[in-house]
């Protein structure tokens, strides 16, 4: 039988992964960012963390851009680390590099994206958690930075514009599409969703560990 796309892997995916999804939002660290309660330098901070993160994703995607599995999530438009960088320097300076450093949680996310990174499941897996939740929710962390520090475009907030994708809706649901065109057996479905979780988990333990600086970055 064909699967439509309410029981297909994506819908089966993102239920999934709700709960898990949710934990993240509601860390103390990000619902002092959205209440604009955090400074710029703690903003900055978060920022750095991505980029060490994205820079393992996408390093592991042009590794696996023929695979037959991973190649369709292997999508220029969507890469983060060059915009990264360009926010980096507007927030840090061109000193940038020398004035940031991956924290513990991030060593620790950034290893497993590495130890995965052979197997095409697990990269989707690391791809959707980052790049679907940046068209989501990483919109409203846009316009929340946007208005606390004055930033706009390319100035700092970078990261969350996607200029090559001029309809995030259609580019979402085409990219949950490409999940259930993947024709996965049950124990590989089941091992990509155990790994998405478990991508959520590390991502929450990073901002987390964010939110134990609260009192260096809290805006009085």
């Amino acid at each position: 039988m064909t699967q439509t796309p309410k029981d297909g892997f994506a819908d089966q995916l993102r239920k999934a992964t709700w709960t898990d999804h949710e934990a993240a939002e509601y860390t103390n660290y990000m619902q002092a960012l959205l209440g604009g309660q955090i400074s710029k330098d703690g903003y900055a901070e978060m920022v750095a963390q991505h980029y060490y993160a994205y820079v393992a994703i996408e390093e592991a995607g042009h590794a696996l851009a023929d695979d037959p599995v991973a190649g369709p999530f292997v999508i220029p438009e969507l890469e983060r680390v060059a915009t990264l960088e360009r926010d980096l320097e507007v927030l840090y300076g061109a000193g940038w590099k020398d004035a940031i450093k991956p924290s513990k949680p991030t060593l620790t996310y950034v290893a497993r994206i590495n130890q995965v990174a052979d197997w095409a499941g697990g990269f989707i897996a690391h791809h959707y958690t980052r790049y679907l939740g940046d068209l989501s929710g990483g919109q409203v962390i846009r316009k929340s930075a946007e208005r606390a520090y004055g930033l706009s475009g390319d100035d700092g907030v970078g990261f969350y514009n996607f200029p090559k994708i001029p309809d995030y809706k259609a580019f979402k649901a085409g990219y949950r599409d490409k999940l259930n065109a993947l024709g996965l057996d049950e124990v590989e479905s089941k091992r990509i969703v155990g790994e998405t979780l478990l991508a959520y988990q590390l991502n929450t333990e990073v901002l987390a560990d964010l939110g134990k600086r609260m009192s260096e970055f809290k805006v009085a």
